[in-house]
């Protein structure tokens, strides 16, 4: 290696690296530390007709009160100040925090059953993105990254899986695959992709520099000819073809109009459902948005209004255009959160962590409409019917997907892995 090479190691690096901040968001991933993942026997599930093509995944971060939301049990001392209200479905009834979702509950398969023993926050968000119990030494992808991992991106002029939130920590990412599975960070829907648009030079100034760094790096990509270092070269390449596509539209709100914008919500969470349909629309095929706010330890009669009535506003304005635009059966919708709280008010007139029984919800994709699936007991404290594991639902999840469950993939330290971790779907859920 000559003395150029190595003079101009450190600036090529840091020049690689800021152009990922500048273009993805992105940084060093480590990627020296992957190896290729191979595909391990398929054990013979049969792939799912007409599966849905997107997710968009909505979630509640802190532990989402399921009977304060979809769980209700009116009369019982456990309820507190809740009151329930009926839906447009028949013998379904929520919380009456989700006035709007109420009137779309003939598109919603509400699931009251989900159990788990994961009651710490980092821990139960991990499995409920993964299938899996957080380990030290290894990263597990979350379900956007199997999704792309399976089935490929569908629009090449836009990143295959996008993360919508102010936490990034949360997201299931994309695991001990290749960084091109890593989900892209949107930090504020009304923002846009940053940083996408040349600033200071024009096209021609951008593609000699381009080149240049190209002529730099060839010796080294001749050298290092692996699959991790092409993939990260890869990364390089989507940012450019990105900046220069027409596809980049999908990312600007301002084209929505105003009536429809105030349909979503006056807020983030609002905002990023809207920005994760466009970015349906545009091929995107895996979009999450958080929400956080719901670890109510204390006042949950004061907190829990508000947080549903931004949920109730942005989802069921999500729900009722991808219903009217025919996208919903094509795009698995899953409302979900680590666990469930506490039905028994404590002493703070909050509910506290509540791993034992709490509820999500799944719409499109070829779930069943305006169903509730399980049952907890009357003060909500004890899954009596049809319990779901978190790894059961994932799996639910990605069988919508037609994603192959019992398919086994490698970690680099040759650990085999399946998308949902041993979990079934649930049959029943679906139509």
């Amino acid at each position: 290696m000559n003395s150029a090479f190595k003079a101009d190691e450190w600036s090529r690096r840091r020049f690689m690296e800021g152009t990922a901040k500048t273009f993805l968001g992105v940084g060093a991933l480590g990627i020296t530390s992957r190896s290729k993942a191979a595909l391990g026997p398929n054990l013979g599930l049969p792939e799912r007709a007409n599966a849905a093509k997107h997710i968009i995944y909505l979630y509640m971060g802190g532990g989402m009160t399921h009977i304060d939301t979809f769980d209700t049990k009116p009369g019982h001392e456990n309820q507190g100040e809740t009151k329930t209200i009926n839906t447009n479905v028949d013998g379904i009834r929520i919380s009456e925090y989700l006035p709007t979702l109420a009137q779309h509950a003939d598109k919603l398969a509400i699931v009251n059953s989900l159990t788990s023993t994961a009651g710490a926050h980092q821990q139960a968000n991990y499995l409920m993105h993964t299938s899996y119990e957080e380990r030290a030494t290894i990263r597990h992808p979350g379900i956007g990254a199997w999704a792309l991992k399976f089935k490929g991106r569908m629009n090449p002029n836009l990143p295959g899986s996008i993360y919508i939130g102010g936490d990034s920590r949360i997201n299931g990412g994309g695991g001990f695959f290749e960084p091109e599975f890593e989900p892209l960070t949107i930090n504020d829907p009304n923002s846009g992709l940053k940083n996408s648009k040349l600033r200071g030079m024009n096209q021609e100034t951008f593609d000699r520099r381009l080149g240049l760094a190209s002529k730099f790096d060839k010796e080294f990509h001749e050298t290092y000819n692996v699959k991790d270092v092409r993939a990260y070269t890869q990364m390089y390449d989507d940012a450019v073809r990105i900046m220069q596509s027409k596809d980049l539209q999908a990312f600007d709100l301002r084209d929505e109009d105003e009536m429809t914008r105030e349909r979503y919500g006056d807020n983030s969470f609002g905002q990023g459902c809207l920005l994760a349909r466009r970015l349906i629309e545009n091929d995107v095929r895996a979009v999450e948005v958080s929400y956080g706010g719901w670890d109510m330890h204390n006042g949950v009669f004061i907190n829990a209004p508000e947080r549903c009535g931004v949920l109730d506003q942005g989802m069921a304005a999500l729900l009722d255009d991808l219903d009217r635009r025919g996208k919903l059966e094509e795009t698995v919708v899953v409302l979900t959160t680590e666990f469930g709280r506490t039905p028994r008010i404590n002493q703070n007139a909050g509910r506290d962590h509540y791993p034992r029984a709490f509820s999500s919800v799944i719409a499109g994709g070829g779930i069943k409409k305006g169903i509730v699936y399980g049952k907890t007991d009357e003060g909500a404290e004890n899954v009596v019917e049809n319990p779901v594991r978190v790894q059961d639902f994932n799996a639910t999840v990605a069988y919508a997907m037609g994603l192959p469950i019992d398919q086994i993939l490698y970690s680099p330290s040759k650990r085999p892995f399946t998308v949902a971790h041993k979990g079934k779907p649930v049959l029943d859920l679906f139509a």
